[in-house]
């Protein structure tokens, strides 16, 4: 493959999965893992900026997104399914080990991805959301308590199948664009508006987005890419993400507490919202991420970290990257 040529493949796991990603460069693999609600696309600016550095980058679309496969049954989401997904992927390209990036949830996919299986991840990057080590208190119970009866946290209106589907679905590009818009920090509500992660009892979680604003970052290809590829799928996959948190929380009881060891590396948003709720988590990395290289909180960005930035993302990876190689020769 030619060095700066983008391909598009397909990979079947043990069990019959099929995971699509796009692959540019050669050199120390780079596995790319998106958010909620994304595809391999939201990585389009990073897919070249790795490859021109010398690595080979591979953004994936996470099972239930994009071509990947779609699963039925909510259990298949399972963070130890993913994971598993992870190191097919890097079996697959002939690797043996592999840095995994995240942003979103395929921040706390890859943290997992790093924690669950170290032999195959050998570095952790992650955006937007802190790493948090497994256990604590339910995350239903917790999630259900936030908005003090009044409001409801939009994890918990996630849980329901089919609630959020029925929301989005009859108009899915105009609920992404106001989602979007919602958490950019060129377009999200101000302080004195309702909070967008929020949803009024008998209302709907677009019923907070701003209304007629596009982030700078999304022009009418980018949206219409995202919209083209969710209408084709649906969101019932995507959402299946957030169905399974309890599940995960049973499933990794045993990492309860557990430090990410590795070499890593943290990008935020000082606008975001996922970096302000969880200050606490950053604070505590000298004991969570004890083998943090590279933490930075990226001034006025929102939440779509390396959409809104992708320069200064691009630049911190490929720095943190080539330290990382650095290190290693």
């Amino acid at each position: 493959m030619a060095e700066h040529m983008a391909e598009h493949r397909i990979v079947r796991t043990e069990d019959g999965t099929r995971i699509h990603f796009v692959e540019q460069g050669s050199g120390p693999l780079v596995l790319l893992v998106h958010g909620f609600p994304e595809f391999w696309y939201s990585w389009r600016r990073q897919l070249p900026a790795l490859a021109g550095a010398g690595f080979r980058a591979v953004a994936l679309d996470v099972r239930g997104y994009g071509r990947s496969s779609k699963p039925a049954d909510p259990d298949a989401y399972r963070m130890v399914e993913l994971v598993a997904d992870n190191v097919a992927v890097v079996r697959a390209l002939g690797e043996e080990s592999a840095v995994i990036v995240g942003h979103d949830w395929g921040a706390t996919i890859a943290a997992q991805s790093a924690l669950l299986r170290p032999e195959v991840f050998r570095a952790v990057g992650l955006l937007s959301v802190p790493y948090t080590p497994p256990g604590g208190p339910r995350p239903g119970e917790v999630f259900a308590r936030l908005g003090g009866g009044n409001e409801e946290f939009y994890v918990s209106y996630f849980q329901e199948a089919g609630r959020a589907e029925g929301e989005i679905e009859p108009d899915v590009r105009g609920w992404l664009a106001g989602f979007y818009a919602a958490l950019s920090a060129d377009t999200m509500p101000g302080p004195d508006a309702p909070d967008p992660h929020f949803v009024a009892k008998g209302g709907i979680l677009r019923d907070r987005f701003p209304a007629g604003r596009r982030p700078a970052w999304l022009g009418d290809v980018e949206l219409d890419t995202y919209a083209e590829e969710f209408e084709r799928t649906g969101l019932t996959g995507a959402l299946n993400r957030y169905r399974c948190m309890d599940r995960d929380w049973q499933d990794l009881a045993a990492y309860e507490g557990a430090p990410l060891t590795q070499p890593s590396l943290f990008l935020g948003g000082t606008e975001d919202a996922s970096t302000t709720w969880l200050a606490a988590a950053i604070d505590a990395y000298p004991q969570t991420l004890p083998g943090l290289l590279s933490c930075h909180l990226l001034e006025g960005a929102g939440h779509w970290l390396q959409q809104e930035r992708p320069e200064e993302v691009n630049r911190h990876l490929v720095t943190w990257l080539r330290e990382l190689e650095g290190a290693r020769s």
